[in-house]
């Protein structure tokens, strides 16, 4: 206080700066001395002088002490000059005389730029072992003091970052075993290594140190622990702990198992987790061929009530207790009941089935679109109705639901070529996760032996695609059917949809048999089948990035066909999925080709590679591609790949791409636009929004159609209420698709927009990253072949593997739904499902028919429209009576919600049990499947039970009967085979060109 009030009183340092001048010794270290105090006042004179200062510093006849003022002081000019590194390189020189104790603007800068230039000499020596001597020895001191400091003050999250950021194991370890919450301090510690570390190998790390850490806790925390060696694949690791809960007298630690187990399942590492499964020991006296799928399942009986005999049955080793174990060792009983359960589990089989059972129960599509699209669509011209075909099965991915293909296959009839296909295939997305009845349900469309069923190759083609849908991830009872099928046909259309339906089926197996055989259709250099096989192989070996990736490269440069090349460069990028700096030589070879399809592929890769790491390289690179490259597909497909890379942060991509967005380009701005629908899917995100308004007025119509689209992904499963523009471009895409003068282009994009915003009965959303941070490699995969639908519209259904049911699902140690309610802390009209459509009135129909009926065939048409609009717009009315009684009514601020309950992704942060609930999570989750304690074990539960029919296989719609049985049905209902013709007759220039 003295000190700084004699510095008040001074008004120059130039006294003290002529004594640095003097020849004793004591004159100048007086002159430090008092220089120092007054250097925050006086440090611009003070500058003047620094090289007489910085001279001091280096007088090997000045005494230590006299050196460190010096070099203190230096530190302190060129801290006010905005100098830190010399700054910082003083301060070092200045030894203990500089304070990372003391609470300054001056000490807490230089030791921020001490960490972050020893983080980055850290880095370094983990590439080159010579780097290592060049750290400073007080540099690594001022680190060592702060993270000490950090730990003594109780700044335990503060260390853990520093320690990370350092790459100091041991003071992170240090760190985390001396706070007084070590499971919390571990959780923030596997947070900030997912979030912020960017070097896979040393994320490994970090995460084998974290492991050692759990181990060692007495009760430690297996959720956590599981998703560590699940991203390091131990699966032997997850095993043991998994067998060691299953095995406990505790049902406790049953429930906690059954937990881990859905948790891990919600990543969808599907070869992780059959791995983890095949591990877990049978009972002791239970041979293991004796457990078998379904006895003691609830569930299993009301989804897959009749199976056909022809059904390949899955043999995962999962269910019901044989009866042969020994009453003697109720041990045994009781482990093999648990393990029954669980292998349920891991085979993602009862998460399939219980999602079934509520997207079936709970399926509330806007259905007057369907009625728009339809009557709107010109089912003689190929684009625009597949576009409908593709919408209607997304609407209604997975809900069992095909009323639309039953109702109208007089129109469908009209399908030809690659219209049956799509539309075979669509059944695919509706009866998605039928594992036990998929062959059943298609029977009427596969091929029957080697002479085929005699439906044509394109529906044969299209059901063989159907049934990898269907079974996408869990093909273990009907890969060897497609393989099958892919050996016995020589037409490449069926050859076509068997790689494709391979492809989705084995995912990531890398089964040697089904590659060898998908390789060897490859080969037979058929365009329409090798690109298919180029995907499937890509399909088939994500994440690899072997040998297998350099043969398809190679071939790549072989071929003469630029369809080969494209599925081949897809299927290439795929290999490098999450593959990092690993991939970089491969990713390397393809960026700097010449074949510009091959340059496509290698944007592919980086984003794959690089997928949710917001990567700043990677980042780099695919601007500069974006804004140098001479192909517009590179240049697009660079643009897009940026969503991959930033998912993990969608606040960044708007602010990234908003430059891009306005680019001259059409294909960069059609490139933007879907980065954004990608990497802001399912947010609602604002900017987003705002940034992807314009281009859905874009004059370049395939712009528009991907701004459509991107809109769509951005606000599925938003509402009004959350935004008010949600209602408004829902009638912007009614509009679009029913005016005849937008280009059709652009047309089935909006009609496309349309199935995703409302996509699985408005019950799912797109989601990248589990709750656990972790990538979900399946819907990534799943997005970036969608994403090719550019060149293949049929892969526009890849889309539906990156749908995540939002719902929350309680269940109880039998794995049962009890019912029972919970709280939403927010008004129910914030999270419900979009208003649909409004649909003409009768008053605005009778206006307009005088204007129609000017033609004969269309007047019979738009006749029947009215009747249609009319009658929904009835019971629309009629639902609605209730809510204008209510009108006057404030709206509650909470909601009681009954399990199973939908919980959109905004709703999660509101949702609450009630205090009185009889059941407890097993951990704290707003959604997702919950394991559940019963606190009143005693009394009598009231469950949640749906039976989803088994739909029966829908009949050929290409043949007469199939016309003549929907032709009867339509007239049941008021609608004519003419009028439904009259619809078709309604040409239109725009669809002929």
């Amino acid at each position: 206080m003295v000190a700084a009030a004699a510095a008040t009183l001074v008004s120059s340092a130039g006294g003290l700066l002529a004594m640095l001048n003097e020849s004793h010794p004591q004159l100048k270290s007086h002159a430090l001395s008092n220089l120092l105090i007054l250097v925050d006042q006086f440090w611009p004179e003070i500058s003047t002088s620094v090289s007489i200062i910085k001279s001091l510093n280096e007088d090997g006849e000045f005494g230590q002490h006299q050196r460190r003022l010096a070099a203190l002081l230096v530190s302190k000019v060129y801290y006010y000059l905005g100098e830190l590194n010399d700054s910082l390189s003083y301060a070092l020189r200045a030894g203990p005389l500089f304070d990372v104790s003391e609470d300054s603007d001056y000490v807490h800068t230089l030791v921020a730029k001490a960490i972050d230039e020893y983080a980055s000499l850290r880095s370094k020596t983990a590439d080159s072992s010579d780097v290592a001597a060049e750290v400073h020895p007080r540099l690594e001191e001022i680190v060592e003091m702060m993270l000490d400091k950090c730990v003594v003050d109780g700044k335990y999250q503060h260390a853990v970052g520093v320690a990370i950021d350092c790459r100091r194991l041991d003071k992170l370890e240090e760190a985390i075993t001396s706070c007084d919450n070590v499971c919390g301090t571990l959780a923030y510690s596997i947070n900030v290594t997912h979030s912020f570390v960017y070097h896979r190998e040393y994320r490994q790390e970090v995460l084998q140190l974290l492991v050692m850490v759990f181990q060692k806790l007495p009760s430690p925390d297996y959720l956590s622990l599981c998703q560590c060696l699940m991203f390091l694949y131990e699966p032997e690791g997850v095993a043991n702990i998994l067998e060691k809960l299953l095995r406990s007298e505790t049902k406790e630690h049953a429930l906690l198992a059954f937990q881990v187990a859905f948790d891990l399942v919600e990543n969808e590492h599907w070869a992780f987790l059959l791995d983890v499964r095949d591990r877990l020991s049978a009972p002791k006296s239970l041979p293991s061929e004796s457990v078998q799928l379904g006895a003691n399942d609830p569930n299993h009986a009301g989804i897959e009530n009749s199976t056909a005999p022809e059904d390949v049955q899955m043999t995962d080793g999962s269910s019901s207790v044989a009866t042969n174990v020994p009453e003697t060792d109720p041990k045994e009983v009781m482990y093999a009941e648990r393990l029954a359960k669980i292998k349920g589990i891991l085979s993602g089989e009862t998460s399939i089935q219980l999602t079934l059972q509520f997207l079936f129960s709970h399926c509330n599509p806007d259905t007057l679109i369907s009625a728009t699209i339809l009557n709107s669509v010109n089912m003689k011209y190929s684009i625009r109705h597949s576009a409908a075909i593709y919408a209607n099965a997304i609407r209604y991915a997975g809900t069992t639901q095909n009323t639309f293909l039953v109702r109208d296959l007089v129109c469908l009839n009209s399908a030809t070529n690659w219209n049956k296909f799509n539309t075979t295939a669509g059944l695919g997305i509706i009866y998605r996760g039928h594992l036990q009845s998929g062959r059943s349900l298609m029977a009427t469309y596969l091929p029957q032996g080697d002479a085929g069923g005699g439906r044509g190759p394109y529906i044969e083609g299209g059901a063989l695609y159907a049934l990898g849908l269907i079974h996408a991830n869990h093909g273990e009872g009907i890969k060897e059917f497609l393989l099958d099928r892919l050996r016995s046909s020589n037409v490449e259309v069926i050859q076509h949809g068997a790689c494709l339906g391979l492809g989705l089926a084995a995912q990531g197996t890398a089964d040697e048999q089904i590659y060898e055989e998908i390789k060897r259709v490859l080969y037979t250099d058929s365009a329409l089948a090798g690109e298919a096989a180029g995907i499937s192989m890509g399909l088939l070996m994500v994440g690899t990035a072997g040998e297998k990736a350099s043969e398809m490269l190679n071939y790549a440069h072989e071929t003469q066909h630029d369809k080969i090349i494209r599925g081949l460069a897809l299927g290439i990028a795929l290999t490098v999925y999450g593959r990092e700096e690993k991939a970089d030589a491969l990713i390397e070879k393809m960026t700097q080709d010449q074949n510009p399809i091959l340059r496509y592929g290698g944007m592919y890769a980086l984003a794959l590679a690089y997928r949710g790491t917001t990567n700043g390289k990677a980042i780099r690179q695919l601007l500069h591609f974006a804004a140098s490259d001479v192909s517009d597909d590179v240049r697009r497909t660079a643009v897009l790949a940026l969503g991959f890379v930033l998912y993990s942060e969608p606040e960044q991509t708007p602010r990234i791409v908003s430059l891009l967005s306005n680019s001259y380009n059409p294909h960069v701005r059609y490139g933007a636009a879907l980065a954004v629908g990608i990497s802001c899917a399912g947010t609602g995100l604002s900017e987003a929004i705002s940034l992807l308004e314009p281009l859905t007025a874009d004059v370049v119509g395939f712009v528009r159609q991907g701004a459509f689209i991107a809109m769509a992904m951005v606000m599925i499963q938003i509402n009004e209420a959350s935004d008010s523009r949600v209602g408004s471009f829902r009638e912007k895409l009614q509009n679009v698709i029913q005016d005849k003068k937008e280009e059709p282009i652009s047309r089935m994009g909006a009609t496309l927009a349309s199935g995703i915003i409302d996509a699985g009965g408005g019950n799912v959303t797109i989601r990248l990253v589990s709750k656990t941070k972790q990538h979900k490699v399946t819907a990534v995969v799943g997005l970036a072949v969608f994403s090719q639908f550019w060149y293949l519209h049929p892969l526009f259904y890849f889309v539906s593997l990156s749908f995540s049911l939002t719902a929350f699902i309680g269940l109880n140690y039998d794995l049962k739904v009890p019912r029972f309610e919970l709280l939403s802390n927010a008004k129910p009209s914030l999270f419900g499902y979009p208003k649909p459509i409004t649909a003409p009135s009768a008053t605005s129909s009778v206006k307009r028919a005088p204007a129609v009926l000017s033609t004969t065939s269309k007047g019979k048409a738009n006749k029947v429209v009215e009747e249609k609009a009319n009658a929904e717009t009835s019971s629309l009315q009629v639902d609605s009576l209730p809510e204008k009684k209510a009108e006057n009514q404030a709206e509650p601020s909470f909601q009681t919600l009954i399990n199973p309950a939908r919980v959109v992704l905004a709703q999660e942060k509101f949702i609450d049990m009630l205090e009185v609930c009889r059941y407890e999570p097993v951990k704290p989750a707003p959604s997702g499947f919950v394991l559940l304690r019963d606190r009143k074990p005693d009394e009598q539960e009231e469950f949640w039970l749906i039976n989803v029919p088994l739909p029966p296989a829908v009949p050929d719609f290409g043949g007469l009967a199939a016309a003549a049985a929907a032709a009867a049905a339509a007239a049941q209902r008021g609608f004519s085979a003419a009028a439904q013709q009259g619809s078709s007759a309604d040409t239109n220039v725009d669809d002929e060109a």
